[in-house]
């Protein structure tokens, strides 16, 4: 069989572990990639190791709402079509730390990013061939939940419980994108499971050095998370919605895919939007 148009891929969070590795299959298969990564050192380094001319890199902070909007708009300006969206950017925080927005900032990159690039880049992608949107997080985890009385954790803050509730809000992103976007994109909310990905990036030495221990014992390969993730960009599942957590499909009536609190936090996120 003849081999597969090239694709436009766009990539948040890919200058490292997951989203590096994919990056780098689908320039492999021909692809055009956009890598979107705040550190401009590590986007300057990939440009040189892979040294592709299909490969582009766009430097920002995805907590940023604005920097955010600037993505988006670079985007447009230099596609017509997008074929997939991967979104892996996150970055765990031990201490509270607001935006620029007033936002806390793992609800600001770890959702509202992903949310903003699913939502924006929509009708981008419903001009692609066969298009799709994977979010790498946590689905079929069912610990942690959404802080409706307090989602952006001005009273009880912890690293933990802030990861816990952005993986939660990611959840109800893919239901309610694929109820309300009115999207040819199909969504897939995809959890890898433990992996040999992003050690190196907790801000902690000792809780570095633990990671990478458990990892050496307990991690899959990054190629092997990220084998379904390419698969998926080729051959986008039929549904509007998928969800895996760790090759085993997730059933929607699942608790944490709940379309009412779906509904909640998306008037929730436009009207926080609205007010910036």
């Amino acid at each position: 069989m003849p081999d597969q148009s090239p694709k436009t891929v766009i990539i948040s969070g890919g200058t490292d572990g997951m989203g590096r590795a994919t990056a780098l299959e689908r320039l492999a298969k021909g692809d055009h990639v956009t890598v979107i990564g705040s550190n401009a050192a590590k986007g300057r380094a990939l440009l040189d190791q892979v040294a592709h001319a299909n490969l582009r890199f766009l430097q920002a902070d995805l907590s940023s709402i604005a920097e955010t909007e600037r993505v988006v708009a670079r985007i447009g300006e230099q596609h017509d079509a997008i074929d997939a969206l991967a979104l892996f950017a996150n970055r765990v925080s031990p201490k509270r730390k607001e935006t620029a927005d007033g936002l806390e900032s793992t609800f600001a990159l770890y959702y509202l990013s992903r949310y903003l690039l699913s939502f924006r880049l929509r009708p981008l992608l419903d001009a692609g061939s066969d298009p799709v949107i994977i979010n790498v997080a946590g689905v079929g985890n069912t610990a942690g939940r959404i802080h409706w009385d307090d989602p952006q954790l001005r009273r009880r803050y912890g690293q933990v419980r802030a990861q816990l509730q952005a993986g939660r809000a990611n959840d109800l992103l893919g239901v309610m994108f694929a109820r309300q976007a009115g999207s040819r994109a199909r969504y897939v909310l995809y959890h890898p499971g433990f992996t040999r990905s992003g050690a190196n990036s907790h801000p902690n030495s000792l809780v570095r050095g633990s990671i990478d221990l458990l990892a050496k014992v307990f991690a899959r390969e990054v190629s092997e998370a990220v084998r379904p993730i390419v698969q998926w960009i080729d051959h986008p599942p039929a549904d509007a919605l998928s969800a895996i957590d760790r090759g085993r499909r997730v059933e929607e009536s699942l608790k944490t895919l709940d379309p009412d609190a779906a509904g909640r936090l998306a008037a929730y996120t436009e009207t926080l939007l609205r007010n910036r």
